[in-house]
């Protein structure tokens, strides 16, 4: 049986082996659950692929609208955190990141989103100084059930979302494939209070295969195709809304299995994806001038990924390596005069090598200790001659084409005297300017209402981490401390350049992306779990968060004190869920970048789910209403302040062959 869910694990479980629990991966959130027994989701068939992200302590998102948010890891966006699809690397095609690489995969293609926090990231992550997601793809394997069918249908009454899903499943000994179609739609959501959010709205269809077969016994063949298209996408957070966000994402690997003393796989894997974004404001009322600005990203790419065991060692090693090409315009139609036309992105293709090594070694029944490394060597080209010269004239000494060296290298130990685990880690890592930061053109952000140029001198910004954890359990009590600080060297960040004038309308300025000689961000949490019966369970975390620049400034989107405390009643085939989740007040924010304080805030919510296994059919249904008191709030990572839902009822059901 098939289920959709949202399962939230650690990776450190009752009767692992200490050399386990240093994996690199910190959490997983489990998408999609098989088996026998008892299954349970936090919201069932309508949760997205956002709101499972939002299940993962590290994991802050940054929301432009009701899709398509940002993740943010240990209080650092994209630029400082890797995303991977089955470790194949897609870049977003838009220039004001309204389609992070989350937002072109559904809850119905993964298996699960694993999360690798700070420098030690995945092995095809680069750049990852805040952390690397790798969202895994729902396979169904070989020798499973021959055939599983499942269809499930939700609806969230505030925005009238609406959720639809299809998937079936073929295994056998030699042969396996999973197919499946969803398809969401939104209306405008309402705030706290009633009031009606414009421009809110949003549909999607995704469809997704995959097969394996099975040349010997040893010998492994897989495909996978993902095709997803959201239209007609607000973003009340923006001055534009997007017509059109198109993915194409495909893979073939070869996977060989050893009988052999120390390898156990290596899979090789050659992928290719085409992302196209269309922004559009041709619904917006008042428009003093008319945009166009469309965005594409290709990326083709390859890895080779060999594991093994010896003695003590569990070892990994990798090889990848990809071709990325990154182009945006804008063409602005004023009334009563000629177009005009801008590059934004001057067409730069991008070619990055990387090798990568991981040892876990099990020093004794009580220590273990884990080694990583990475280092990678990157070409890049800007094939614009239109958009070149119009960058060449603020920067006459630039060329076109760039190469940087960037590598991360990070230890963590761990000790664990039952009933007590301590780890210790640390790390450097660096990473080389985003396209947006060398090389973007006057674009917009409407977070500070400036306009930005990026600044191809830049050096590579690199940081040392520092991380530590506590961790007491027993059989009905769990309590973690754990904390991380980044030092960071050259921090880029845009910085003011009064000599330009803006050319966006209502913009302030213009700011140029520089390097800070200093900067630093600081993370604490305390997360607790207490099996009260066995019928009940309560669940608990505050954390706090820092940032500061080389002045002692506030750095901007740093989260404040953020809390939630969660009361789960379990009885058979039956589960109420009540909780509460909020932060206090936003005391230190960056007024300096633009940003403006939150008030506290603080929501309740609750959940119920029913299940039940029928002869030859699973019954799932779950309902519940979030925000319960209609509380009309803003949180520091909403942009530009919008609103939240208010009350939210949803209810889905999922049927399962």
């Amino acid at each position: 049986m098939f289920v959709i869910g949202s399962v939230l694990l650690s990776i450190v479980l009752p009767g692992d082996s200490l050399i386990e629990r240093t994996q690199n991966i910190d959490e997983v959130v489990v998408v999609s659950t098989s088996g026998q027994g008892q299954k349970r989701s936090i919201k069932g068939a309508t949760a997205s692929i956002d709101e499972h992200l939002s299940e993962l302590s590290q994991v802050n998102l940054i929301r432009r609208g009701s899709y398509a948010w940002e993740p943010v890891v240990n209080n650092m966006q994209t630029e400082r955190v890797s995303t991977t699809i089955d470790g194949m690397k897609i870049f977003y095609a838009c220039t004001d990141k309204m389609d992070p690489v989350t937002s072109y995969v559904e809850s119905g293609n993964l298996q699960s989103i694993s999360l690798s926090s700070g420098l030690d990231g995945n092995p095809q992550a680069t750049g990852n100084i805040g952390g690397s997601l790798d969202l895994k793809l729902r396979k169904v394997g070989f020798d499973k059930d021959p055939l599983r069918l499942s269809a499930s249908a939700g609806h969230e009454f505030n925005g009238h979302l609406q959720v639809y899903g299809a998937d079936a499943a073929v295994s056998r000994h030699r042969f396996y494939s999973n197919m499946g179609v969803f398809y969401r739609y939104a209306g405008n959501y309402k705030t706290g209070g009633g009031e009606v959010l414009p421009f809110s709205q949003f549909q999607k269809v995704n469809f997704f295969t995959n097969a394996g077969l099975r040349l010997t016994e040893h010998d492994i063949v897989e495909g996978t195709l993902i095709f997803d298209r959201a239209t007609n996408v607000g973003y009340p957070a923006l001055n534009m809304d997007v017509s059109k966000a198109q993915g194409v994402i495909t893979s073939l690997s070869y996977k060989h299995l050893f009988e052999h003393a120390v390898w156990n796989t290596w899979e090789t894997k050659a992928y290719y994806n085409h992302i196209t974004h269309a922004m559009d404001d041709t619904k917006r009322p008042d428009v003093e001038i008319h945009m166009d600005m469309p965005g594409e990203s290709s990326t083709a790419g390859l890895y080779s990924l060999l594991t093994g065991n010896y003695k003590r060692h569990a070892l990994q090693l990798n090889a990848d390596m990809y071709y990325n090409r990154l182009f945006a315009d804008m063409t602005m139609y004023p009334g009563g005069a000629a177009p005009m036309y801008m590059v934004t992105w001057p067409d730069v293709r991008t070619l990055n090598t990387g090798v990568s090594a991981a040892d876990n070694l099990q020093l004794s029944a009580t220590q273990a200790l884990r080694l990583s490394a990475k280092v990678a060597w990157q070409q890049q080209r800007l094939h614009n001659k239109e958009g070149y010269n119009a960058l060449k004239v603020f920067f006459p000494a630039m060329t076109d084409v760039y190469y940087q060296t960037t590598a991360r290298l990070a230890a963590s130990y761990l000790l664990s005297i039952s009933p007590v685990t301590v780890g210790l880690g640390t790390g450097w890592g660096s990473r080389a300017p985003t396209v947006t930061e060398a090389y973007g053109y006057y674009l917009n952000n409407t977070f500070d209402q400036y306009d930005y140029i990026g600044n191809p001198s830049l050096k590579n910004e690199s940081a040392w981490e520092l991380n530590v954890s506590l961790q007491a359990r027993t059989s009905t009590w769990n309590m973690k401390l754990e904390g991380n600080a980044f030092f960071f060297s050259n921090y880029i960040i845009g910085q003011f350049e009064t000599r330009l004038s803006p050319m966006t309308v209502g913009a302030e300025g213009v700011k140029v992306y520089g390097n800070l000689p200093h900067a630093g961000i600081f993370n604490v949490s305390l997360t607790s779990q207490w099996n009260v019966t066995t019928w009940l369970e309560w669940n608990g975390k505050v954390g706090y968060s820092a940032g500061r620049d080389d002045d002692g400034d506030p750095l901007p989107l740093i989260s404040p004190v953020a809390y939630y405390s969660n009361l789960t009643f379990r009885y058979k085939s039956f589960d109420v869920l009540v909780g509460v989740k909020g932060n206090t007040r936003q005391v230190c924010y960056g007024d300096k970048y633009g940003e403006e304080k939150t008030a506290a805030w603080s929501i309740f919510n609750v959940n119920i789910g029913v299940w039940h296994d029928f002869p030859g059919v699973g019954f799932h249904l779950r309902t519940g209403v979030e925000n319960l008191f209609d509380r009309h709030y803003t949180s520091y990572s909403d942009w530009n302040g919008i609103p939240q839902k208010g009350r939210n009822i949803y209810v889905n059901i999922q049927l399962s062959f």
